[in-house]
Parts: structure tokens; C-alpha cells; sequence
């Protein structure tokens, strides 16, 4: 089968009153002709797990017939108005779905099996809307759509509704201009995100509501339930090897990790000490494919500023076979990861917590109260860590600055969680916070990549290479270290004496 091409779909859908015409829209957001329509007959079948795992994400799984893209298409929210749509041609056997989207969405089924849930045929009238120079702005499409959905009862439901798609080279602002249009010709705007939701909207459960006063329960969860989205998104990326993906899944993770360690008296850490262990080895199983890409976008870098006549022998291309076999090492044990049973356990074990959270009683207290207390000590515990990095050297010191490095992450992680509550209060701390982890976080980066530059002087030496570069590269990294270290004094110093609110 092809491989699965993706395309980025902005659009929005309008209500509009039986009877009435198809608005025009010449003259709006440059369109200068609005096209007779053209007739399309779709024929969808959509498949969800039985209790609507995809539908509950926003994510949409159907097989269409007919139409210009007619095949298989996975569509993945991006933002209120985008979609990412994955498709795969049509093909085999039409009642059994594609392997490759199957294994896309494993983050979000949880191995729950995918079922057909509903059926829409699509009567499509499309106008094509053309700026001057007769290029497609947008389309404008009428639909007559029969809808109907499985169950323990049959639902049979007909409506008529408006869509306005922009091509993906238009602007994105245009659709406010669009929309603008559209509400003065009478369409509103539809409450739905997609049919389907028009058709099932009332089985799928509904998200929790925020209270108005939330309890410091009500904001950990929220934040928990963030990474965990954006853990599950970042899981279809990596698989779809996206740019930067590996690294939004560490991030993700580390995020989840620190979250219920740092607020284990709200969610109850004695209960999720396991799940924060598996968190830890997600990381680890991450780590040396997001290790290799900031190692190699960096040591090129650092290369392109040597002068030309310093750079002896073929270095770049050394590098490039070096970094490729380490990538590709780096990606075959992440994806091994993803497939495995292990990683699928953690995924169920985080969704029980988001869904079943073992709060505590201190969790039904008053966030203001109840969240002063957690962020104040990972505060302390990141004084501490500094007070334990004072008088080392060598080695030891740089291991006990990048234990700080860590404790400025988590401290910054409990800053952001408890913004909702404390808002501009921990502003100023939460930013001289991520100054200091900034520059460990750069001093950390010479710490390994000095230990690359000297695998690769004693590998390339091995192999004939003059190593000289390498040897001169690894003598920078020694002395940015050391002016890093200074400016971390300069940035403690300034986190010391800042603006904090007394209570940290």
C-alpha cells in the first residue's frame, strides 16, 4: 500500500435555513469569481472504538467513496478551524481498516477495537472560489447529508449545512473575512466541529466542566490531562516521523513524571508511584533519539564556525555517516517502544489517572491554599541542589549542575501548573527559573557534546581521519563550560535576590 500523505485542512461549517440560496461571496477576501457548482456524491463509513475514544479527541476515522480524495482519512484537531488529514488510497478488503491507521491512533484507542459506528451520504455542491488571477481561494460547499448511526438504537437524522474550506496556500486570517461574509448573509455559525458530531454528538461524553472556583484537584488534573493530550499527539508524529516530534513526546513525558511527583499530595503519589517509574523509563527510551538530533544540529553548528583552512579531511561527510547510524539506532528502539506491550500498559495506567484520579483530601481543598505548599518545596529543593553543587569540580560538578538543571525544570513545571491559580504572582521567579535552567541546559550540551567529540577523535582516529578539528572543537566546548558556569552564578545570584511572593 502507498505511504500515507498528509494535508492541513482549514475550514469551517455554517448552519443555513432550509430554502434559502448559497450566499455569494465575490468581493470578499479577494475572490473575484464564485464558480457554478459542481455535484459530488460521498459516501462515507466512519469507525470509532465503542465507547468513542477518537471521537472524545476529536479525531475523526472514515472510508469515502467518491469525490477527488476518496479513500481512507484519519483527521487529527490542530486548532478550532485545522485539521491535519492523514489518507491512504483505497484498496482491499473496504470493511477492514488499513493497518498503518490503526497503529496511528493506538495512543488513543488503547487496543480497544475499532468498530463501524456511522454512515453518511453527502449530496455536495461545490463552488470554486478564484481571486484574479484565477487562483482557487477557497471552496464553498452545500450539503444535503443523510446521516445514520448504530447502536443499541438506530439514528436516522437529515440536514443541510454549509462548509467554507481555504486552500493551504491562503492566508488563514481570511476565514474571519469569510465568516464575516456569511453571518451577514444569514448562515451561522454550526455548534458541531464535524458531521459526525452532528450525528453522535450526544453519545460521546462530554469533557468535565471548570468550576469558578477551582479546588487544587480540578488544576493538577487539568494540567495532567494537557500533557496527556499532548503526549498522544506527539505518539502519532513519531510514527509519522515529523520533525521535532520525538522531542514534544520527551517533553510530554517529562512533564507527566513531574507533575505527579511534585503534586503527589493531590493526586496521591503512593498510587502513582509506579506509573511516575514507567514515565522515567518512557524518557530513557526516548532520550538517545532526541540525545542524536541536538548533538548533531549542534556539533554542525559549531563546525561551520571554524575557519575552512582548520577543518582538515572530510569531516562533514565522517558526520554524516557517524549521526545517520545513530538516528537510525535512536529511531528503531523508540518505535520499538511504541509498539511494545510495555508503553501500551503506561498509556492505559495514565488514562485511568486522568479518568480516575486517586485525589487526596487536601485535593478537594481551595487551589489558592492547597497549591502554595507543593510549589514551595520544589522551590527548596532546587536551593538545595544548588547548595550541593557549591565546592565540587570536575565531573562531580557537572553532575551536580545538571541535578540542578533538573530541579529548575521541575520547579519551572510547578510554576506553570499552578498558573491558572496564582497567575503574574510567580512571573518574575518562574522566568529567572527558566534562565538559570536555560544555561545548564547549554552547559549540559558541552558536557555531552565533549563526550561525542572525543568518541569521534578515538573513532576517527581508528579509521585514518586527521582529527585535529575535533581535538580543537572539544577545547571550545571545555571553555564555554566555563563561561557558562559563570553566567549561572550571575543568573542564581538574580533568582536569590528576585521578585518572589513571600510564601516560596
Amino acid at each position: 500500500m502507498a505511504a500515507p500523505s498528509s494535508v492541513t485542512e482549514r475550514e469551517r461549517k455554517y448552519e443555513i435555513v432550509a430554502g434559502s440560496g448559497v450566499p455569494r461571496l465575490v468581493g470578499v477576501a479577494g475572490v473575484t469569481t464564485q464558480d457554478d457548482p459542481v455535484e459530488q456524491i460521498l459516501d462515507a463509513s466512519y469507525y470509532d472504538t465503542e465507547t468513542f475514544r477518537l471521537a472524545r479527541s476529536g479525531i475523526t476515522l472514515r472510508r469515502r467513496v467518491g469525490g477527488h480524495d476518496a479513500g481512507w482519512h484519519l483527521k487529527l484537531p490542530v486548532s478550532a478551524d485545522e485539521r491535519q488529514e492523514i489518507q491512504l488510497p483505497l484498496g482491499g478488503d473496504p470493511n477492514k481498516i488499513p493497518g498503518r491507521l490503526r497503529r496511528l491512533v493506538r495512543a488513543f484507542t488503547l487496543g480497544e477495537k475499532l468498530v463501524p459506528i456511522a454512515h453518511l451520504r453527502t449530496d455536495r455542491f461545490a463552488h470554486r472560489l478564484a481571486d484574479g488571477e484565477g487562483r482557487t481561494v477557497a471552496t464553498l460547499t452545500d450539503d444535503h447529508v443523510t446521516g445514520e448511526a448504530g447502536g443499541e438504537s438506530a439514528r436516522l437524522d437529515e440536514w443541510r449545512e454549509l462548509e467554507l474550506e481555504l486552500e493551504p496556500e491562503t492566508d488563514p486570517g481570511r476565514l474571519v473575512e469569510f465568516d464575516r461574509a456569511l453571518a451577514e448573509a444569514g448562515a451561522s455559525a454550526s455548534p458541531w466541529p464535524s458531521k459526525l458530531r452532528r450525528l453522535i454528538g450526544d453519545r460521546v461524553p462530554a469533557p468535565p466542566r471548570g468550576r469558578k472556583k477551582p479546588t487544587a484537584g480540578d488544576v493538577v488534573l487539568a494540567s495532567l490531562r494537557d500533557h496527556y493530550a499532548r503526549l498522544r499527539r506527539a505518539d502519532v508524529g513519531v510514527r509519522l516521523d515529523v520533525e521535532d516530534s520525538v522531542h514534544q513526546m520527551r517533553v510530554a513525558t517529562r512533564k507527566l513524571r513531574s507533575a505527579l511527583r511534585t503534586f503527589g499530595s493531590i493526586v496521591d503519589k503512593d498510587t502513582t508511584a509506579p506509573l511516575a517509574a514507567e514515565l522515567k523509563w518512557l524518557g530513557q527510551q526516548l532520550a538517545p533519539a532526541r540525545d542524536t538530533e541536538v548533538t548533531e544540529q549542534r556539533l554542525r553548528e559549531r563546525l561551520d564556525d571554524v575557519p575552512p583552512e582548520l577543518v582538515f579531511g572530510p569531516l562533514r561527510q565522517y558526520l554524516t555517516r557517524y549521526f545517520a547510524r545513530e538516528a537510525e539506532e535512536g529511531r528503531t528502539q523508540v518505535m520499538a517502544t511504541l509498539t511494545g506491550k510495555r508503553y501500551l500498559n503506561l498509556l492505559r495506567a495514565l488514562d485511568t489517572v486522568v479518568e480516575e484520579p486517586p485525589l487526596t483530601g487536601r485535593a478537594r481543598k481551595p487551589a489558592k491554599a492547597a497549591l502554595r505548599k507543593p510549589v514551595r518545596k520544589a522551590a527548596k529543593k532546587l536551593r538545595r541542589a544548588e547548595a550541593a553543587a557549591s565546592g565540587q569540580d570536575g565531573h562531580e560538578l557537572e553532575t551536580a549542575l545538571h541535578d540542578v538543571r533538573k530541579k529548575a525544570k521541575r520547579a519551572r513545571y510547578a510554576a506553570d501548573t499552578v498558573k491558572p491559580v496564582y497567575g503574574k504572582k510567580l512571573r518574575a521567579w518562574r522566568k529567572n527559573v527558566k534562565a538559570v535552567q536555560s544555561t545548564l541546559g547549554e552547559h549540559q550540551d558541552t558536557v555531552v557534546g565533549r563526550d561525542v567529540l572525543h568518541h569521534l577523535t578515538v573513532a576517527g582516529h581508528g579509521e585514518g581521519q586527521n582529527t585535529f578539528t575535533f581535538g580543537m572543537l572539544y577545547a571550545r566546548d571545555a571553555a564555554a563550560a566555563d563561561e557558562l558556569r559563570e553566567r549561572f552564578a550571575g543568573e542564581w545570584r538574580q533568582l536569590r535576590k528576585g521578585d518572589r511572593p513571600g510564601w516560596l
